[in-house]
C-alpha cells in the first residue's frame, strides 16, 4: 500500500491514540444535481482496518466504488445512509438540507460514536467530538467509507428515477446539469424530482410555465 493510501488513515490513527474507539466519518453526495435527493451516509470503520483502495468517491470507477461499497458494509461496525429530499432541499436550501442530513446520518447510527469526522461541513450543534476537515473524503479514509456509501446509493437510486422520469437521462448524468439534461428540460419542463429552487429549474416556475410530469411524452 502506497504512501498516499496510508496517509488517509492519520487522522483516525491519531483519534485512536488520544483515546477515542468509536470514529465516525460522514459525507454526502448530490448536493450540485439540479434533480434527486441527496444522500449522506455515516460510517464507523473497525480501528485499523486497512481497505485497500479506499478513495474519494470521485476519483473511483462505477465499478470500484461497488466493490469497496460490499466491502465496506461488510466489515463496517455500523454505517447509516439517509436521503435529504429535494423538497427539503427546496425548503431548507442546500447548505441547511445538507446539515440535516448530516446530523440524522450521526444520531440514526446504532452504534454511538464518540467522535466524527465530516467532510467540510460545520456541525456546530453537534455534541460530540468532531472535525470538519477541508476535501475529508480525499484526505481521510472513514470519509472516504461515507463518500462511497453515499454515492453509490444515489446513483442507484437516479438510475431507478430514470426509468420512472425516461425523458431526462438520470442514468448517465445522475441529475447533474449536463448538456442533455438541460435540453431535456427545455423541451419538457421539470419533473417532480427536479429542484425548483435551482436557478435552471427555477426559470419555469417564475415564469409560470406550464409545463407537466408524463412519463411517456
Amino acid at each position: 500500500m502506497s504512501d498516499q493510501k496510508l496517509n488517509l488513515y492519520e487522522f483516525e490513527e491519531k483519534l485512536y491514540d488520544e483515546g477515542y474507539h468509536m470514529i465516525c466519518g460522514v459525507d454526502e453526495a448530490g448536493r450540485g444535481p439540479l434533480a434527486g435527493p441527496v444522500v449522506v451516509a455515516s460510517c464507523i470503520l473497525p480501528p485499523f482496518l486497512r481497505i485497500e483502495g479506499i478513495n474519494d468517491s470521485k476519483q473511483l470507477s462505477a465499478k470500484k466504488r461497488s466493490e469497496l461499497f460490499k466491502v465496506i458494509v461488510k466489515n463496517a461496525i455500523d454505517y447509516n445512509i439517509v436521503f435529504v429530499s429535494e423538497k427539503d432541499v427546496d425548503d431548507l436550501n442546500i447548505y441547511q438540507a445538507t446539515k440535516k442530513g448530516m446530523l440524522e446520518a450521526i444520531h440514526g447510527l446504532s452504534k454511538k460514536p464518540d467522535y466524527a469526522l465530516i467532510d467540510a461541513m460545520p456541525l456546530g450543534e453537534l455534541e460530540i467530538p468532531h472535525n470538519s476537515i477541508i476535501h475529508g473524503d480525499a484526505r481521510c479514509a472513514s470519509v472516504a467509507a461515507a463518500s462511497i456509501l453515499a454515492k453509490v446509493t444515489r446513483d442507484e437510486f437516479m438510475e431507478k428515477m430514470d426509468v420512472k422520469y425516461p425523458n431526462y437521462g438520470f442514468k448517465k448524468h445522475k441529475g447533474y446539469g449536463t448538456k442533455a439534461h438541460m435540453e431535456a428540460l427545455e423541451k419538457y419542463g421539470p419533473c417532480e424530482i427536479h429542484r425548483k429552487t435551482y436557478a435552471p429549474v427555477s426559470k419555469y416556475f417564475s415564469k409560470q410555465l406550464s409545463f407537466h410530469f408524463d412519463e411517456t411524452d
